[in-house]
């Protein structure tokens, strides 16, 4: 008789478990106002890609992220130094869950449309041989923490600033300074 009871009590409590996760993720239960959990994601993922296949996410102009960008050389070692200006945008730390929130995320630092660094920082030092002889385009590129980048009006949260490097010029005492100049981007 014993074995019967155990049995039905063991059904019991299967049933009970079975009931119990079956309504962990009703409708009901999420996305109420007040609870902090939100029933659809930030913005609107548009067929919009950038170079490397990463959809827009597009935002209203009214409290969208912004970015602005400064580029200036370095003659102590031949490097720029980038600063960024941020506007409604807040780094995201390592590790976080890859889905959209707010206003939060990485820069991307493209050198004429190439990404070289993904920034968690607004400071960086670009070396030297990311940036040969000529005039290149610097683009700081605001992305999402799922990887879409955050876009007003089907284009995309960025600022560039235009930089050229020419050869070293000597001067009347016989050092060589760079002959590097640059533009800021935006703000």
């Amino acid at each position: 008789m014993s074995w019967s009871r155990a049995l039905l009590t063991a059904l019991a409590v299967c049933a009970l478990l079975l009931a119990g996760s079956a309504g962990c993720g009703s409708g009901d239960a999420q996305g109420r106002k007040g609870d902090g959990v939100s029933p659809s994601p930030v913005g609107k993922v548009l067929d919009n890609t950038d170079e490397q296949g990463r959809h827009y996410r597009e935002v209203g102009k009214k409290g969208a992220p912004e970015v602005g960008i400064e580029v200036e050389p370095d003659a102590a070692d031949d490097s720029w130094d980038v600063r960024l200006t941020l506007h409604d945008f807040r780094f995201s730390p390592a590790g976080v869950k890859p889905v959209a929130v707010a206003g939060r995320g990485t820069v991307r630092l493209l050198v004429d449309g190439r990404t070289v660094a993904r920034l968690r920082v607004p400071e960086y030092r670009l070396a030297s041989d990311l940036v040969p002889h000529g005039t290149h385009h610097v683009t700081a590129r605001l992305y999402a923490d799922d990887g879409t980048v955050w876009a007003v009006h089907g284009k995309p949260v960025e600022s560039t600033a235009d930089i050229t490097e020419s050869a070293a010029q000597a001067t009347p005492d016989g050092s060589k300074t760079p002959g590097s100049t640059s533009t800021r981007g935006p703000e």
